[in-house]
């Protein structure tokens, strides 16, 4: 794979890169164009913002303040795009001789090698004006020749089917993730590759129908205070099973057994994700699978409840589910518009880039702290 082209800037042409949309920074006089990664970073878009145009080498190393985990370093690599014309790290990091500044220099020369070998064979040049030149993929050759486990060149599920991989092996590779600006084939038979991809929009168009006809067949027979409440009740039994099924079997990892079969069943239910966790097309859940799942979840609904209050309640679980995985969408591929989903934000890409055993909850941390499992 060619190396991208990279550039040569003064700092003050960096510091004029400092909008949502333009947001370049400086970490040991490299230069990385972090304008597209800013509404995906774990802390925000405008914890980036305020560092945009500026020098972020120590704040990036400051383990104490902004701890960054490898994962973090390794998306930072890919977005280089040049070196700082004359730039002296001593002069402009702020970095003493002391262990603390061994240690973030440790770090600094990791990232460095990392955007070398992405950026193996650039070309380098005083050409400040361009039009932007890099891609923020991962680098798919050199990520199967160093790691050995998946060829996201050829389909996956074939690949973890023909696997030999160890449990422990699988559970590491899965749960670091790689990035890819289109969608990494999953089978080779295309009627199935296209059963596993759903736009955000084809949810709301099968599910918010039946989820009306089910409110509307629960007001035939209940007062409409009646309708509304359990309706209310549908949603929060819901806003459970999102985080039992999250946790109990999406993220089925300790309980797993260590066979290919069973690391394919993962790998396609819930791994892809965590994989490629911005892969816009297996963000929500696929129609084949949701209702796979709906149906003994209704069912078990329809036969516990009267009639008319299980029309209500499954219109709710139903309408709750949506609200889920257009949150889930929105947590990923969006400019939260809330505090409520800012904060979202942060604490689900945590669950993907800091820790998956714990923050399981999508649309609310509630049910987090009501079983311990709450990511600080």
């Amino acid at each position: 794979m060619p190396g991208r082209m990279l550039y040569r800037y003064t700092r003050e042409e960096v510091a004029k890169h400092n909008v949502p949309d333009d947001l370049w920074v400086i970490f040991n006089n490299r230069v990385y164009d972090v304008s597209e990664f800013a509404v995906d970073h774990p802390g925000g878009a405008d914890l980036i913002q305020e560092w945009g145009g500026r020098e972020v080498s120590k704040i990036m190393t400051d383990s104490f303040s902004h701890k960054h985990s490898e994962a973090a370093y390794e998306v930072l690599a890919e977005l280089c795009i040049g070196d700082v014309v004359n730039g002296n790290c001593n002069e402009t990091s702020g970095f003493d001789d002391n262990t603390n500044g061994v240690e973030n220099g440790r770090t600094i020369n990791k990232i460095n090698k990392l955007a070398d070998g992405i950026n193996n064979g650039a070309t380098r040049t005083s050409n400040y004006n361009f039009e932007d030149f890099y891609s923020t993929d991962t680098n798919v050759d050199a990520d199967y020749e160093k790691l050995k486990f998946l060829n996201l060149n050829e389909p996956l599920f074939t690949q973890m089917l023909n696997s030999k991989f160890t449990k422990d092996f699988y559970l590491k590779q899965v749960h670091q993730p790689r990035h890819l600006s289109y969608s990494a084939r999953l089978f080779e038979n295309n009627i199935l590759e296209m059963l596993t991809k759903t736009p955000w929009y084809v949810i709301p168009i099968i599910w918010v129908p039946f989820s009306l006809y089910n409110l509307s067949i629960a007001y035939e027979g209940l007062e409409a205070t009646s309708t509304g409440v359990w309706f209310v009740i549908g949603m929060t039994i819901w806003s459970m099973l999102e985080y039992m099924l999250h946790r109990f079997l999406f993220h089925l990892d300790y309980y797993l057994p260590d066979n290919q079969y069973a690391l394919c069943i993962h790998f396609a239910l819930h791994g892809i994700h965590h994989y490629l966790p911005m892969d816009r097309f297996r963000l929500v859940m696929p129609p084949v699978l949701g209702i796979s799942l709906a149906i003994p979840i209704l069912r078990a609904t329809y036969v516990i409840f009267p009639n008319f209050i299980a029309h209500a309640a499954v219109a709710g679980i139903v309408f709750g589910y949506v609200c889920y995985d257009m949150t889930h969408y929105h947590l990923h591929h969006a400019r939260p518009f809330t505090m409520h989903l800012r904060e979202m934000k942060t604490y689900h890409l945590a669950h993907h880039y800091k820790n998956y055993e714990l923050g399981y909850g999508i649309t609310s941390k509630f049910w987090d702290k009501a079983f311990g499992t709450l990511l600080r």
